[in-house]
């Protein structure tokens, strides 16, 4: 159950979720659908504790691998963040940083959750392993890897931000409307992409979605929400 504060001008509370429990087997893509406002992107963040501040979880469990984390501090999700978690979000412009260069991202992707030293650059290995992830997106971001990545469009920091959270393979992946902000042509390119990515890792896969087209299309299990519950849990395919 999560509970989110209103305003001081309405002075009441709102449950965000309730009632919502289910689980993920190792390697499927889970579809959570649903109208706007209906608790989709709550529950996504609430599975990282990113929740605003007027918000809290106020009953449940949130399991992975047998560990109960819902308790966890800031410290510790920080390091679940940096080795379990990856998560992309709607806005292209958040999971990127404008003023560093598209090499410079993919480092810092790749070396999040390690121990910061006083490492030189970034080496010829590493440049190359980076030169052949941005060939498999097909926008030809492998021959731009010094361009500022303010320079890019949406679509194409999308497709940088979601090789960026699936660089080090996460247990598990949260992609929160990741093509919603996009063009229908751009769109389909990411989700491609995604399909790619996810099916040659094998990644633990929650999607969040409005479209319930693409719930079908890039899912292995649909889940339907109505503010805040579940009303609807099918098996697409496997």
């Amino acid at each position: 159950a999560l509970s989110s504060a209103a305003s001081d001008v309405y002075k009441r509370q709102v449950q965000a979720v309730r009632d919502v429990s289910f689980s993920l087997r190792a390697g499927e893509v889970l579809a959570i659908v649903g109208e706007s406002g209906c608790g989709k992107s709550v529950l996504c963040k609430s599975i990282l504790h990113l929740l605003p501040q007027t918000a809290k979880i106020k009953s449940g469990k949130i399991i992975v691998d047998g560990t109960d984390i819902t308790a966890y501090r800031e410290r510790e999700m920080t390091a679940l963040r940096g080795s379990l978690f990856s998560m992309v979000f709607q806005d292209p412009m958040t999971g990127t940083a404008a003023s560093m260069q598209i090499e410079e991202n993919m480092a810092l992707a790749a070396r999040r959750g390690l121990s910061r030293t006083l490492k030189k650059g970034i080496s010829s290995k590493e440049r190359e392993f980076y030169r052949e992830r941005l060939a498999e997106l097909g926008l030809g971001l492998e021959d731009r890897m010094t361009s500022k990545v303010g320079l890019l469009s949406g679509g194409q920091r999308q497709a940088l931000t979601l090789l960026m959270a699936t660089l080090k393979k996460p247990q598990l992946l949260l992609l929160d409307e990741h093509t919603a902000a996009l063009d229908p042509k751009t769109a389909a390119k990411v989700l491609e992409a995604t399909d790619r990515i996810v099916g040659q890792d094998n990644l633990t896969t929650l999607m969040i979605t409005h479209n319930m087209k693409d719930a079908i299309a890039h899912g292995n299990r649909l889940v339907m929400m109505y503010e805040g519950h579940i009303i609807y849990l099918s098996l697409i395919h496997i």
